[in-house]
């Protein structure tokens, strides 16, 4: 699996937040397509089975994006000093 840019994961589980809400609050068929397009592209991009499993997997990806800049930040630090 090829790791997406964090801004792009981002933005993909900002799209799948707004469907979501905008499914469980007032359902359509437009609700529904966006849903279903939203969570497609969160399962493509974290290699997923299910909306669940894609949430985890964004999680980590995350994490591994924040725990990557604490450490590039530290490794500047050094250098400065």
């Amino acid at each position: 699996m090829v790791t997406p840019a964090e801004k792009e994961l981002r933005a993909v589980l900002a799209r799948f937040a707004h469907a979501r809400i905008e499914h469980d609050v007032r359902p359509t068929g437009r609700t529904s397509r966006d849903l279903e397009d939203s969570t497609y592209t969160l399962c493509v991009m974290t290699g997923a089975r299910t909306a669940e499993q894609a949430l985890r997997a964004a999680d980590a990806l995350l994490e591994q994006y924040s725990t990557s800049r604490a450490g590039a930040f530290q490794e500047d630090e050094t250098l400065a000093a």
